[in-house]
């Protein structure tokens, strides 16, 4: 059988067809075919770890207010089916307890955790994150990404076998020679600054290069001729059909 050329990575789960970073997005993400999903973590106010995007529950959510302000029985009865009525009546935001019983019964899928630490710093994020990875038994499944890179280098103080990716959305120079002198495996840039010779420079240094996909959808086949090691967008069933159709035997 052949091998995937890159792996699947479920943005939100199945985004752009279910409620975003819900449990029900993550199952139909799996069906659809995804190799991984890619979720959210803040910290409650009473320091549970719940997988939801925006610093605040407003946009996602029938409430209002900042996710660091309210404690998790308050976060679990807010409906975070509000984007999609139509696929589901109510959907709690997850636990990443929650994620993990389920993901650990998924034994072929990985998880990108990105952890949302740009605004807030959520004190001992990391760690609790971490905890949850080693409980589930799961840090070889996982890769911990983030926007504030420092809060990734205190993930890689704690184990430095847990895989990591920085988040950029911008375009860097020479990111191979930064990614690699911080000891870091994986480079999660937007799509849209996708080069062939970022990809080959990033290789080049042992790198893994992870685009990811927010509201422009670049072309997704050029990504996969340029090598990219994983595609993460909103539709993990596209992609899946994609691969299907440029490497059929993999499929076998």
């Amino acid at each position: 059988m052949m091998e995937k050329t890159m792996l699947n990575i479920a943005h939100r789960g199945f985004r752009s067809r279910y409620p975003e970073n819900t449990m029900l997005a993550f199952r139909k993400a799996i069906e659809a075919g995804c190799d991984g999903i890619e979720f959210d973590v803040h910290l409650s106010k009473d320091g549970e770890a719940v997988i939801i995007h925006d610093e605040t529950v407003d946009r996602t959510t029938d409430g209002t207010g900042l996710v660091g302000q309210k404690t998790y029985r308050e976060l679990r009865a807010l409906n975070a089916a509000k984007p999609h009525p139509e696929t589901i009546d109510f959907a709690p935001i997850p636990s990443l307890r929650e994620y993990f019983e389920y993901i650990a019964e998924q034994p072929h899928i990985i998880s990108n955790i990105e952890l949302k630490t740009g605004v807030f710093i959520y004190e001992g994020i990391e760690e609790v994150v971490y905890r949850l990875m080693k409980e589930y038994k799961l840090i070889n499944r996982c890769i911990v990404s983030s926007f504030n890179h420092e809060s990734v280098l205190r993930m890689k103080k704690i184990d430095s076998a847990v895989t990591c990716g920085l988040l950029v959305d911008s375009w860097q120079i020479h990111p191979e020679q930064y990614v690699r002198n911080l000891g870091i495996e994986c480079y999660h840039p937007s799509a849209y600054c996708v080069t062939p010779e970022l990809v080959g420079a990033l290789h080049r240094a042992g790198i893994r290069i992870n685009p990811w996909f927010g509201s422009i959808q670049c072309d997704y086949r050029q990504l996969i001729e340029m090598g990219v090691d994983s595609l993460i967008t909103d539709y993990p069933d596209r992609i899946t059909a994609l691969l299907k159709d440029l490497h059929p035997a993999a499929a076998d």
